[in-house]
């Protein structure tokens, strides 16, 4: 969720934008602004820095475990070995055909 303080910094900064007339009305304009900026940014599927730091480095070891687990899997099929059993397979052989 959006952190309430960037909200109320947001708000204040579009109230402080606004002409001095309209600006006026005072805490009541700035407050309304606050209840929907935070309500279209409750709308929208976002998430806060920290979360995305987190996932992102969630999503770095993922790639670190796959990329050991496809070389490890390159490894074992370069010795011809199976990476389920750990037993080494002979190549397939073709039966030859008559013409």
């Amino acid at each position: 969720m959006i952190d309430p303080k960037k909200i109320e910094q947001l708000a204040r900064q579009v109230h402080d934008s606004m002409p001095k007339g309209i600006r006026e009305f005072g805490d009541d304009i700035e407050k309304k602004i606050r209840q929907t900026l935070q309500a279209q940014l409750s709308r929208l599927d976002l998430v806060n820095r920290e979360e995305f730091d987190v996932q992102t480095q969630v999503l770095l070891r993922t790639r670190e475990k796959l990329a050991a687990l496809e070389q490890r899997i390159s490894e074992l099929e370069k010795r011809g070995t199976s990476p389920e059993s750990g037993v080494a397979t002979a190549a397939p052989t073709i039966p030859a055909q008559d013409s």
